[in-house]
């Protein structure tokens, strides 16, 4: 029995927290907690290093956490808050002097092709750019011994992943779980979910939706994720019903793996 580890690198919406130009509670507030970079996940397990996503804060997560280490890369969708710090990718590269594999759904990855072509040629001598390997996925594969299940979501009108990876499932960015993808959610220890704000929004969760999908999913512990400025950690603690909890950036989260 091993174990399966993941930090939350960011949990913030595409704004981040606090967001530019604004003196609200939220982005005044001198709780770290409040503090929320663009959404982002890192998992370790069986000797592997897991990214989910890679937000423009790629490289401040990382050196936060002390990351120096990418075998591959698990993307949501194409979003640039999801997306656009594939560049940073080249870092990891370089250490390992090797490419970093990418999973995704057809929809993500022909948007990276188009988008970052130029990460996707083989490598230099210098190692001076990323050497990126999409791989399109229907369905589980196997990632060094490692089963990775995409999940299938809806994120308004785009076809969006959330990952399971073990007993834990990511879902960011989702407006609606199809019921074909809520067995893959079956027997969760932990689930990562989705909670935009207090109003509606077309392609997000939120709160009081977030907390009827935690309770139909029904996992041990769910802890909420994709936060803008307008919820306020400790606000949004005290609303939470048992079982589900806010995130914040640099939570980390360890059960067992096998």
């Amino acid at each position: 029995m091993g174990s399966l580890e993941v930090t939350i690198l960011g949990c913030g919406s595409s704004s981040g927290t606090p967001a530019i130009g604004c003196d609200c509670a939220t982005c005044r507030s001198p709780d770290p907690r409040n503090r929320r970079t663009r959404a982002s996940a890192y998992i370790k397990v069986a000797g592997q290093g897991l990214l989910i996503d890679t937000g423009p804060d790629l490289r401040q997560q990382a050196l936060r956490e002390g990351l120096s280490r990418v075998d591959a890369v698990l993307y949501t969708h194409p979003h640039a808050d999801h997306l656009n710090g594939i560049d940073d990718l080249r870092a990891f590269c370089y250490v390992k002097k090797g490419p970093i594999t990418l999973y995704g759904n057809a929809f993500t990855l022909d948007n990276i092709k188009r988008r970052f072509d130029y990460a996707l040629l083989p490598p230099s001598k210098m190692w001076d750019k990323p050497v990126l390997l999409p791989q399109q996925v229907d369905g589980p594969v196997d990632c060094g011994g490692v089963a990775l299940t995409p999940v299938p979501l809806q994120h308004g009108s785009w076809p969006c992943l959330g990952w399971r990876v073990g007993d834990m499932a990511w879902l960011t960015d989702v407006s609606d779980i199809p019921d074909s993808s809520l067995p893959l959610l079956q027997g969760l220890k932990v689930l990562f979910l989705d909670c935009l704000n207090h109003d509606p929004y077309p392609s997000h969760l939120g709160v009081r939706q977030s907390f009827a999908w935690a309770e139909r999913i029904g996992a041990e512990r769910t802890v909420l994720i994709h936060m803008t400025h307008r919820l306020e950690f400790a606000a949004l603690r005290a609303e939470c019903p048992p079982g589900v909890e806010v995130g914040y950036d640099g939570l980390r989260v360890e059960l067992p793996f096998s």
